[in-house]
């Protein structure tokens, strides 16, 4: 694509993952108009995966695989590596406003062994199921050498209740140092409201919560929307005293969230690190603040008791095979995405060619990692 010569690599990851989110969003869409939303229990019933979230990590591990094949992706989904990928899936183009966008100037020489991608294709999996489907969204973090950078944020449902068809995507992405775009901020918010989760909370969350001293508390759905909230200034904080989060759950929200001067870490206010050979659960709880950010952190770590503090830890890495156990899995693409010409990364020097397959870099769970539900 002409409009993408000499744009950084970093810029052209963003482009693409932006346009591919909204290839996302229709599929989440089109499976919910089909009435058919294959419901199963991964590990219980607050832990569930439907159509919709295999269909769409399906179409963004293949889309940015395709073109980004050097830089690890890790997808939520446990999908079979004989899964075919349908043609329509395929999503190549690149956003062209984001690529309009200057790339800061301490991002423009990133190369692909300093990315990591972490996608979650349906935050909120619960929520859609129940027909809260404000609370949903498609999550797409980008982090370089272990931090979050960029993310991308799709509301696939966004005035659903107004639009028909169930609304319409909305797409808010940004990256540290340019900014964040695709919403409107609200400039001032009284009192101390703070957000939570809406369908698992327990007394260690509820004490942990209170000891912020809210003067109202959002209990809703999904990690990506908890923090959205915070984005757009309709709460203030997000408490999340549990190690149920995963990463694919924070790094796009996160990189967002921090281009505009809020900030989210652990419990304890260590940072979240996202180097491919960390443990996927956040095992330090989630604090995520709009401003005011040490305050949260000290009020929880004066008004929460130590033995409840302690079992949270601050960073765990994985073990060390882990990172050699990723890789590559091999899923089916449809011979007329195999014939396109990538959109992105021209570093690998491999062409394209008339293959059915790919092979995509995509997590799988872990034996040594429990499921405990992310909301």
């Amino acid at each position: 694509m002409a409009v993408a010569e000499g744009v950084p690599l970093l810029m052209r990851l963003v482009s693409a993952s932006v346009s591919v989110s909204y290839r996302a969003a229709k599929i989440a869409r089109d499976v919910l108009i089909s009435g058919d939303l294959g419901i199963v229990e991964k590990s219980g019933k607050n832990d569930l995966q439907t159509q919709a979230d295999r269909s769409v990590q399906r179409c963004i591990v293949a889309s940015l695989h395709k073109q980004f094949p050097n830089i690890p992706i890790f997808g939520e989904e446990e999908l079979a590596p004989t899964t075919k990928i349908p043609d329509e899936f395929i999503e190549l183009k690149l956003d062209e406003e984001v690529l309009r966008h200057k790339c800061p100037d301490n991002l423009k020489d990133i190369k692909n062994e300093e990315i990591v991608i972490w996608v979650d294709p349906l935050d909120g999996t619960k929520e859609f199921t129940e027909g809260f489907l404000d609370h949903v969204t498609v999550l797409i973090g980008i982090a370089v050498r272990g931090v979050a950078t960029a993310g991308i944020i799709n509301q696939p449902f966004c005035n659903y209740e107004a639009k028909p068809k169930y609304g319409e995507s909305r797409c808010i992405w940004g990256v540290l140092g340019l900014g964040s775009f695709g919403f409107e901020r609200n400039t001032h918010l009284e009192g101390n409201i703070i957000t939570t989760t809406r369908s698992h909370s327990d007394y260690t969350i509820t004490k942990t919560v209170q000891a912020c001293e809210p003067t109202e508390v959002l209990r809703v759905g999904g990690a990506g929307h908890k923090v959205l909230l915070l984005i757009e200034k309709k709460a203030h904080a997000y408490v999340f005293a549990s190690i149920g989060c995963k990463k694919w759950d924070t790094c796009a929200p996160e990189a967002i969230l921090h281009s505009l001067g809020g900030n989210l870490t652990d419990i304890h206010g260590k940072p979240i690190p996202y180097h491919a050979n960390v443990v996927h659960k956040n095992t330090g709880g989630v604090l995520a603040t709009v401003e005011n950010h040490d305050w949260y952190v000290n009020q929880i770590r004066d008004k929460v008791d130590a033995e409840t503090l302690s079992k949270f830890e601050t960073v765990k890495l994985a073990p060390p095979t882990l990172e050699s156990q990723l890789s590559q899995k091999t899923l089916n693409i449809g011979s007329n995405a195999s014939n396109a010409t990538p959109a992105g990364d021209s570093t690998n020097g491999k062409a394209s060619g008339s293959a059915s397959s790919e092979e995509l870099r995509m997590s799988r769970k872990r034996p040594f990692e429990d499921s405990d539900s992310k909301l």
